[in-house]
């Protein structure tokens, strides 16, 4: 094999699965909630970190979902969604919306979106989505959404993450 081929090729990781999980959560991230209303109108929903903004114009964000998930048919086949940024405050619905056999939205106060998709109470940010595409890559499916509507509540202190923790923000 030439070197100009083996330049086109990933070369295997010299690290094991655990190695990798403990680098990444040393990028310190905000944490979401991405919710929807399924076609029979039940509620989905779960925590994730792994959000980004794309393009300003169209405006664009992403987020991705491992393939193994209960949800992902839902997402995957679903016209909308919402992406909710959690405040400082909203630890403890991180937390419930990341927890496995659960209600997830027991006692939990949301209003509809335009699409239906539940806006959290208290959230720092909202993005209304539609469902624009998907890519699937490796054990995950990213999605990309174009963004309908947004709000934001100024002030309001962010929910972050970091090492497997959770923090809020303090302005250096």
């Amino acid at each position: 094999m030439s070197l100009s081929d083996r330049r086109r090729q990933a070369q295997a990781p010299n690290f094991s699965a655990t190695e990798f999980r403990i680098a990444l959560g040393m990028f310190a991230t905000g944490v979401t909630i991405v919710t929807a209303r399924t076609l029979d109108g039940a509620l989905v929903g779960l925590t994730a970190n792994s959000f980004n903004s794309v393009s300003l114009d169209p405006p664009l964000v992403l987020w991705s979902l491992a393939r193994a998930a209960a949800s992902l048919p839902a997402f995957s086949t679903g016209s909308h969604y919402a992406i909710n940024i959690l405040s400082a405050q909203q630890k403890a619905l991180a937390q419930q919306f990341a927890a496995r056999d659960v209600d997830r939205f027991a006692n939990v106060e949301f209003v509809p979106g335009v699409s239906g998709a539940p806006l959290l109470v208290g959230a720092a940010a909202t993005f209304e989505c539609f469902n624009r595409s998907r890519y699937e890559e490796g054990d995950h499916v990213i999605f990309v959404g174009e963004v309908e509507r947004c709000s934001h509540r100024a002030g309001a202190s962010p929910l972050l993450f970091h090492g497997g923790k959770f923090y809020t923000e303090h302005p250096l």
